[in-house]
């Protein structure tokens, strides 16, 4: 009877997060509104500005290809057009060098347990990317292919997505690979980063990507809107069979009130030099019913959420002795704002975020140590500058995280940017860090669990 009245109440609970998420999706449809004759018939999705042609969420929508978040293409070459079909192929490749110091060094994670900072000093071909991506039967239905292609953990995934353009600009549908839209950075600047990953803040805090479909649009001159529902948090390493039946939900707005552009992609750094004021203010919100996704007694699948001595969320022991978190819940919120003129920009973006509704499995005595939620928030701050336009970019950035923990992790950052080509599209980057107690941890990034001291890199990256 117990277990009737569970299932009872949980379908109960699916369905009315199903109704509100129906409803949700009515909202933005009737927000979008009617399509007109001229809309239907002429695809044109080019915003002109005094800065040039930005548009779309995160690319130029004159080359045709899609908008994904970080698996968005860029210009490639077209290998085939007519006014049936196109085909364009992009890529995207990074080397780099990286030294995390000192060599050997270990940490106390928040229950005062020895650990070690696993730091790195190796060069890799680090990242590739291969995308294909078009349209068929109308330019409106966008097709992207991508490979991706990770040397540093021996990773190699195929996946895609598919959209399609309702309205000229109020409506785009799609179907795919989606970003959980709860920052900022998740939404397309990569690889147009100030180096090659993210900041402190922005690792430490970013839900990942999964399969899922969106709706994304501009009902409304220069505010964009994005929301989207996913399988789970972070899909990477994660097969069908050990995800749960509760989605995540997203959704991120933006607004662009001076030029209704933020540069290409919305990358960081002002490389096309703007004449007039650019400006960006955004808030993003996501939410997942978070599972582990692996039975008890092996290795967590998870791989995303980390507290705040970069201990794995999900592994045992991570709050408590012999104490493993099943299914929690995961809620995340941003702010952030920008602008760029004349070669400067500078933005912020506030984190926050909460764990909560703990499932547990472990010895009683100890499930009672748990705290019963765990809240995080912090900021990263940037600065960047054209010294010589097209050619030599200096920057700088800091990041601060406050938790329940009291550790309170930090870090500053500064580098530099020379593009030999005078294009955003091929780099060299020397960037350096200092790093506090470090709380991420991923062999895609520049940080490491634990680490306090300095981090050293060189890459040089490009995107076709």
């Amino acid at each position: 009877m117990l277990v009737s009245n569970m299932e009872a109440l949980r379908k109960k609970a699916f369905s009315r997060k199903r109704s509100d998420l129906y409803l949700f999706l009515i909202f933005i449809i009737l927000l979008s509104g009617k399509i007109t004759a001229q809309e239907a018939n002429v695809p044109d999705d080019t915003v002109k500005t005094d800065e040039g042609v930005f548009v779309g969420i995160v690319e130029d929508r004159a080359f045709e290809n899609t908008t994904a978040g970080e698996f968005t293409p860029g210009k490639g070459f077209t290998v085939f057009k007519n006014n049936l079909a196109s085909l364009n192929i992009s890529v995207y490749g990074l080397a780099r060098y990286i030294n995390q110091m000192p060599g050997n060094q270990a940490f106390e994670d928040h229950l005062g347990r020895p650990r070690v900072a696993d730091t790195r000093n190796d060069i890799w071909w680090h990242r590739t990317f291969i995308w294909i991506s078009g349209y068929f039967y109308t330019p409106r239905l966008r097709y992207t292919i991508s490979v991706w292609g990770l040397a540093a953990t021996n990773q190699v995934l195929l996946f895609g997505n598919l959209q399609y353009a309702v309205s000229r600009r109020a409506m785009t549908l799609g179907v795919g690979i989606v970003p959980n839209v709860g920052t900022r950075s998740m939404q397309g600047p990569w690889p147009y980063f100030l180096s090659s990953d993210r900041l402190l803040a922005e690792e430490f805090f970013r839900p990942g990507f999964t399969s899922g479909a969106w709706i994304t649009g501009e009902p409304l001159p220069r505010f964009r809107y994005w929301a989207m529902v996913g399988n789970n948090l972070s899909q990477l390493g994660i097969t069908a069979s050990q995800m749960s039946r509760d989605l995540s939900t997203g959704i991120s707005i933006w607004w662009m009130p001076t030029t209704g552009e933020f540069g290409p992609r919305g990358g960081y750094g002002d490389f096309e030099i703007h004449k007039t004021l650019a400006t960006r203010f955004g808030a993003s919100f996501v939410h997942c019913r978070e599972d582990r996704q692996s039975q008890v007694g092996s290795a967590s699948a998870e791989t995303q959420v980390k507290i705040s001595d970069g201990i794995l969320f999900y592994e045992t022991g991570a709050l408590a002795d012999d104490v493993t978190v099943l299914k929690a819940n995961f809620d995340q919120g941003a702010i952030d704002a920008g602008i760029k003129y004349k070669g400067l920009h500078l933005q912020v973006e506030y984190y926050f975020r909460n764990l909560s509704k703990f499932d547990l499995d472990g010895p009683p005595d100890q499930i009672s140590t748990v705290p019963t939620s765990i809240f995080d928030h912090g900021f990263y701050a940037l600065a960047s500058y054209e010294l010589k336009p097209r050619a030599y970019q200096v920057y700088a950035s800091t990041s601060r995280i406050y938790d329940d923990f009291n550790r309170k992790p930090w870090d500053i950052a500064g580098g530099l940017n020379y593009y030999p080509a005078g294009t955003r599209s091929l780099r060299l980057n020397l960037h350096v860090i200092y790093v506090d107690k470090s709380p991420a941890s991923s062999s895609f990034s520049f940080y490491i669990n634990g680490q306090t001291g300095t981090t050293i890199s060189t890459g040089v990256d490009f995107l076709f």
